[in-house]
């Protein structure tokens, strides 16, 4: 039987658990690829990693170790980062080894290079677990739906700030407290950022939207917020009006052009991402095709992670060489809708001093912009008082001039609080 050497580069927690599975699904892997895939080398600094490393398999710290073996076929980087990942990467591919990865900052940004070394050098270049972990929204956008004309992406894309949102709305409690406890079960980074800021999420709408639209997105045209503004006060105030705060990515096609932005919104609580809970992601793709489809499952972990690698892996050795599965699929350039021109919906919570004609003083200069509130909610305090405003659909840069205006008046407490809203029904 022909054999398929696979080199790991790095050995932690997903790295340990592609070599678990390597071994532990030897025989089902042997039935889907008629070869034997197998574990031959594993590049890895730490000694303590280093331990863990089955016998048998040869254990290295020099790249060179890895590019320069011929019984390497598949080089699978796990190391993060973009360097020297890219290097790496580069380097392997231009010696007609197959790439797998889950490096999604890299793709990200450096995807179009990789890709086009890829085809330059007939191999192939797999990423299904850069996005979305176990969930196989990759294969479904470049395969299952190559001719369907995806039109809209909406997704819970990272389970680190869904496990946090979705804490707050089931306590009450806010936001920092929630972060300390995530950061204590595991569920979040000793550092954050990446995840809370929504660039871990934005990365993964770059690669998404630039299979679906077959159009290059990268990492700089997704501009991204993250959930450090989200108070306790607003989730409660979205609970009494029926809606779940989730951090989610957005991608549309409008009038032919790529919007795609991260962003934390409402949304209804019937509607399907408003009850994926936890740690776990989802993605719900629409298209006159197939009309809608959600792709739910667990977005990070070891395993999960490490079982989309080897779903790739099999993928690699099972396409013939000259498949089309390992080109870019960016042929179009469809530019970028500008994010002022979107229509959106907002929630809008404001603290003014409690006196007449405060609230026809802004709803003015609303009007003034052509912003129509739907429904308004007034909470009394000692002095102040507490306006919570839902709004019609209306163009961003109109929503946000008024919002200025109003932000500067002399009766306004504070900064006001603004959420947008997915999926509303104003009925």
């Amino acid at each position: 039987m022909e054999r398929v050497g696979i080199a790991l580069l790095g050995y932690g927690t997903v790295g340990s658990g592609v070599g678990r599975l390597l071994s532990e699904s030897a025989e089902e892997i042997r039935l889907a690829t008629g070869k034997d895939v197998y574990l031959r080398r594993v590049l890895e600094l730490k000694p303590d990693r280093q331990a863990l490393v089955p016998d048998g398999v040869q254990v290295t710290t020099q790249f060179a170790d890895v590019v320069g073996d011929p019984d390497v076929q598949i080089v699978v980087e796990l190391i993060g980062g973009i360097e020297p990942a890219r290097d790496f990467q580069l380097a392997s591919l231009k010696a007609g080894k197959a790439v797998v990865t889950a490096n999604k900052q890299l793709l990200s940004q450096h995807g179009a290079e990789l890709l086009q070394t890829a085809e330059d050098n007939g191999t192939f270049l797999r990423f299904e677990a850069s996005a979305v972990g176990a969930v196989p929204v990759i294969k479904v956008l470049r395969e299952s739906l190559a001719a369907a004309e995806v039109t809209n992406i909406m997704g819970i894309v990272n389970g680190t700030t869904n496990y946090i949102l979705s804490a707050m709305a089931q306590s009450g409690a806010e936001y920092a407290p929630t972060l300390k406890k995530a950061q204590e079960l595991g569920f979040a980074e000793a550092d954050p950022t990446e995840d809370v800021s929504g660039k871990d999420a934005a990365a993964k709408m770059a690669i998404l939207s630039s299979i679906a639209f077959h159009s290059r997105v990268t990492l700089a045209d997704v501009e991204h917020e993250g959930i450090g503004g989200i108070t306790d006060i607003d989730v409660a105030h979205g609970k009494a009006l029926g809606l779940v705060p989730k951090l989610l990515g957005v991608a549309q096609l409008i009038d032919g052009r790529i919007n795609a932005r991260v962003y934390p919104c409402f949304i209804p609580a019937g509607h399907p991402l408003a009850g994926v809970s936890g740690a776990y992601n989802a993605v719900f793709l629409e298209s006159e095709t197939f009309d809608k489809i959600m792709l739910f499952g667990p977005g990070a972990g070891g395993t999960p992670t490490a079982s989309a690698v080897i779903g790739d892996v099999i993928s690699v050795v099972n396409t013939a060489r000259g498949g089309y599965v390992r080109n870019c699929v960016c042929y179009k350039d469809l530019g970028f809708y500008p994010n002022d021109e979107v229509v959106s919906r907002f929630y809008l919570r404001v603290q003014v001093v409690d006196e007449s004609g405060v609230l026809a003083t802004i709803a003015g200069i609303f009007g003034d912009q052509g912003v129509s509130i739907h429904s308004m909610q007034q909470i009394g305090e000692e002095e102040t008082a507490q306006l919570v405003l839902v709004f019609h659909p209306v163009k961003e840069a109109a929503f946000f001039r008024a919002l200025e205006r109003i932000s500067a008046l002399p009766v306004v407490r504070g900064t006001p609080s603004v959420i947008r809203m997915e999926a509303y029904d104003a009925r």
